[in-house]
């Protein structure tokens, strides 16, 4: 799987493979405007309600999600994944703000949580779904301020990449 991450304002490139046994992965990492990257081997396990324990190059990390992004031992990063397979739709739906924008699932996931009810009134950023994926739950936002006009999932859903999830007019 390759992603778009983009960490502080930063854009990364992230390609993740599964390796081994269950939990273990390599990554590669780089600048998305260099070809440069790091290869790297972890662990990744759920140790708890909205945590996940790394262990990177023999070092134990502690990662959670919050509001804004991520908490890894500590420090918070402000991330924001991204799905390199739709950005020729993220460039036309962001062309113009006229006329419906659709919600989008980002990856292969479960919709833990439906935050606006269908006919409500949402701000551009504002919060509507959280699907999980991956043991981490991801927050899906308006694309624009208007009206919530349907919500085509529910609760439990099981949703694949690329799938409309609702629709903001």
């Amino acid at each position: 799987m390759i992603y778009e991450v983009l960490i502080n304002d930063q854009l990364f490139t992230v390609q993740l493979e599964r390796e081994g046994q269950a939990g273990e992965w390599v990554a590669r990492l780089g600048l998305a405007s260099s070809k440069q990257q790091r290869e790297f081997r972890f662990s990744a396990a759920a140790s708890g309600e909205q945590v996940l324990s790394l262990l990177i190059d023999g070092r134990s990390f502690a990662a959670t999600r919050d509001a804004g992004g991520l908490v890894i031992d500590g420090k918070h990063y402000e991330v924001e994944l991204r799905d390199p397979r739709s950005l020729r739709s993220r460039r036309a739906a962001t062309a113009g703000h006229e006329g419906p924008r659709s919600v989008k699932a980002p990856m292969p996931g479960k919709v833990v949580r439906v935050l606006a009810a269908a006919g409500a009134e949402v701000e551009a950023g504002e919060g509507i779904l959280v699907v999980e994926a991956m043991k981490m739950q991801n927050e899906l936002k308006s694309p624009k301020k208007g009206r919530l006009q349907k919500v085509t999932v529910s609760e439990g859903a099981a949703v694949n990449a690329g799938d409309v999830l609702a629709v903001v007019e």
